[in-house]
């Protein structure tokens, strides 16, 4: 039933549709801001995947200490 599901005349559509609905004008900024998105959602995961293997040994009150003395 979904054999060939996506042509390439199905990609042309909803490229043809997109324009008609948003504008010329619009589209360009959806797409930069898609991308500002999805490169936030890369380091945020990135950085939360090192944060899980490189955590600082340190106790909270040792930090609060060094906190305190660096005041």
């Amino acid at each position: 039933m979904l054999r060939n599901g996506l042509e390439p005349w199905h990609l042309l559509i909803v490229a043809i549709v997109m324009i008609l609905l948003f504008g010329s004008k619009k589209l360009p900024e959806a797409a930069r801001g898609l991308g500002k998105s999805m490169r936030i959602l890369k380091s945020e995961a990135k950085a939360m995947k090192d944060d899980g293997t490189a955590r600082p040994s340190t106790t909270p009150t040792e930090s609060a200490v060094e906190a305190r003395t660096a005041r």
